[in-house]
């Protein structure tokens, strides 16, 4: 799996999980990534002014270059997810409360068949004209598990009866697929889970289009570059790769024509996104968090601010992947002592980190679930781990790290020195600020730690030495972003490569195998179950967790009826207008 790291910004949607890796950077801005309204549990929506006209065309912005993966079977990260949300749609889709519901398809659950049966709405065309049919299911699912296929969501269809067959060779098709007619689509699964209509993958793919393209050449082919297709409200019109994507509106979409004309998707300067939103350049953007301040103040922008479905964290490197057995072994006895977990946890200032360098955008959290989510703890039911040098101190007293040579810093039980290496990325003005202000916490209750290597990381290298467990990577800052299902399958397993603390606990093996047990269909004991392993993980603390942050989209005044959530920036744009419209409806 060995690509570049790109495909972190949304990959955990790729693995069985549910979790979609999108954004472990923790550089940028605190990960601005989707999350929830001002209020906890709402959205927001533009509130219209007047009544809808059509026409007019309205630029989205977005600060890195776009690969052009413009098929969701083969998308790697947010910058081609934003074209697509306009180009695509799927057969179910997540919403407002973060749960599945009916989208481009109706469907219907056999749990004691472990059958899942899709029927297609009417009417609902490619954008060359041609019907959505239960064939362009089939197909996607024959794709992705087909043993040439290079794109990451293998893990998306493994759980369909045939489909390990066709991914090992061994196997011309999938047998638990059943075309009942056009528009109905039977799936057969080898288990059904609690969480399966959040990880089955429900992007149709157009197979009359892609047929006799060889399924190795499929990502890098013109159908998927240079001239894709969806069944979304706008289609393309122009591609200027890594630049800009002209869309224009699909006048026979299945929900209704879209009011606006065309919309233009077009990387910006980060730095310039307060001047651009005030000139009205840009009309659509995540805000970077350090001018949230500025563009805040601007007459022609309205915000919205949104819960993330992600969090940041300082993770411990308790041990090492064996790759030969793909599990993890914690055998690191650097960080084994929970209580020096802890007084470290106790010794930052994460609300002040916040303030400083967020514009205070994210809210505090103890357990790796973001508050958004339905699964998350009480906040009494967990330690929180307030800025208390004092007992931080006063743990690491006890647990026998003390100043035995009397030079400022703590030596180890032993009276050995005790050194930590801090590892974070760099890329952005505050990248080197917030590492040294995390440092100088963990100096000031007197802990010798100073950045390893002497400087921040570059995004790849960094990541490159966190997977392989470099030995010099003590101590790491990172964040990721999940996917709509609590399910934390994927990051703390102990046979889970993204467990990057590499933390072995048999409880909380458990905890998580019995949040996807048949008892967990019952969402509130499914719930129980996962605050229990908050609980656990709260007290064991591989990592530190530090905030979920809060995204903010900017949208000029003149575009009405957007609207956010959690999930994405971009509901039912097809419903989408502008006040100066050229033309009347």
């Amino acid at each position: 799996m060995k690509q570049n790291k790109s495909w972190l910004l949304l990959m955990l949607m790729v693995l069985a999980v549910g979790l979609f890796l999108a954004a472990c950077s923790s550089d940028g801005e605190e990960a601005v990534e989707p999350e929830e309204g001002g209020v906890e549990g709402e959205t927001e929506e533009a509130v219209a002014v007047g009544d809808p006209v059509a026409g007019g065309t309205v630029t989205y912005g977005y600060t890195a270059p776009f690969q052009g993966l413009l098929e969701r079977g083969f998308y790697e990260g947010e910058d081609d997810d934003l074209i697509l949300n306009f180009m695509m749609d799927p057969l179910v889709a997540t919403g407002d409360d973060l749960l599945p519901v009916p989208e481009m398809a109706e469907y219907e659950i056999d749990e004691e068949a472990k059958t899942i049966t899709f029927s297609i709405k009417d009417g609902i065309e490619w954008h060359d004209g041609e019907p959505l049919t239960a064939e362009d299911m089939a197909f996607a699912y024959e794709v992705i598990a087909h043993p040439d296929y290079t794109g990451p969501r293998y893990a998306n269809v493994e759980m369909i009866e045939g489909a390990a067959e066709k991914h090992d060779g061994t196997a011309e098709t999938i047998s638990g697929l059943e075309v009942v007619s056009d528009q109905i689509l039977k799936v057969k699964l080898t288990e059904l889970q609690p969480n399966t209509m959040s990880n089955l993958w429900v992007y149709p793919m157009p197979k009359h289009y892609y047929e006799g393209i060889p399924v190795a050449e499929l990502a890098e082919s013109d159908a998927v570059r240079k001239a894709p297709i969806g069944t979304g409200p706008f289609k393309v019109a122009n591609i200027v790769p890594g630049e800009l994507v002209e869309l224009e509106r699909f006048e026979d979409y299945w929900q209704g024509t879209p009011y606006l004309e065309g919309v233009n998707y077009q990387v910006v300067d980060a730095s310039l996104a307060t001047g651009l939103l005030e000139n009205g350049e840009i009309d659509i953007m995540a805000i970077p968090a350090s001018q949230y301040e500025e563009i805040k103040e601007l007459e022609n922008v309205q915000l919205f601010e949104e819960a993330s479905l992600g969090y940041s964290y300082i993770g411990f490197k308790l041990g090492h992947w064996d790759a030969e057995n793909e599990v993890n072994v914690m055998d690191n006895p650097k960080f084994q002592d929970k209580q020096l977990r802890q007084a470290m946890a106790y010794a930052l200032d994460r609300q002040g980190m916040l303030d400083a360098f967020s514009s205070g955008l994210g809210e505090l959290i103890e357990a790796p679930m973001p508050p958004v989510s339905w699964a998350k703890a009480d906040d009494a039911e967990l330690t929180q781990y307030t800025y208390d040098p004092e007992k931080a101190k006063a743990l690491l007293d006890e647990a026998g790290y003390v100043d035995v040579d009397g030079d400022g810093f703590r030596e180890d039980p032993n009276g050995d020195p005790f050194t930590i290496n801090f590892d974070a990325m760099s890329g952005s003005e505050i990248a080197e600020p917030r590492a040294q202000y995390i440092i100088q916490n963990w100096q000031d209750v007197g802990l010798n730690v100073s950045l390893n290597g002497g400087s921040l990381k570059e995004f790849n290298l960094f990541y490159d030495m966190v997977e392989s467990d470099d030995p010099s990577v003590e101590v790491f800052m990172g964040a990721w972003g999940l996917a709509s299902d609590p399910d934390p399958t994927g990051l703390w397993k102990s046979d889970d490569f993204w467990n990057f603390p590499r933390w072995v606990n048999e409880e909380s093996d458990a905890l998580i195998e019995e949040g996807l047990s048949a008892e967990a269909f019952d969402q509130e004991y499914r719930k129980e179950v996962y605050v229990e392993w908050q609980k656990l993980v709260n007290e064991e603390l591989p990592n530190i967790f530090l905030n979920a942050p809060v995204d903010v989209y900017a949208a000029n005044e003149r575009l009405q009826n957007v609207h956010t959530n959690s999930f994405t920036s971009q509901v039912d744009p097809h419903l989408w207008w502008v006040t100066d419209a050229a033309e009347a409806e």
